[in-house]
């Protein structure tokens, strides 16, 4: 297990991580420290807790409209998926009709030339 020291609103932090998962770890504290500092340019000294709840309640709402998204995105993707699939179904059924049409125009041919007779072939 890695560990990193991290500073939020001037305070530091030893936070355990995953191995390699460092970097992403102190870009997480960063980001979440600039929006503290962010906040506390905006509303002044409200207190170092308040501000953390605020801080982590922004997140949260930020991350459930994400989820939000994400799960529209994913409605939208499997409609999209349900359409090309019909389109594909259309597609191949109609490959089967001229497929039989060709057949049957190819029969229809076939009998019309033994019906000409042998001779019919040279004639032409």
């Amino acid at each position: 297990m890695a560990h990193v020291q991290v500073t939020i609103a001037g305070r530091s932090y030893r936070m355990a991580c995953g191995e390699g998962e460092e970097r992403h770890l102190e870009a997480l504290a960063a980001a979440f420290d600039s929006r503290i500092a962010e906040m506390r340019r905006t509303f002044g000294e409200i207190g170092d807790m308040r501000l953390h709840v605020m801080a982590a309640l922004m997140t949260a709402d930020e991350l459930a409209e994400t989820r939000r998204r994400v799960e529209a995105l994913e409605g939208e993707v499997a409609a999209m998926r349900a359409v090309a699939a019909a389109n594909v179904d259309r597609s191949e059924k109609a490959e089967r009709q001229l497929a039989d049409a060709l057949n049957l125009s190819a029969e229809r041919l076939d009998r019309l030339s033994r019906s000409l007779g042998p001779g019919a072939d040279a004639a032409g």
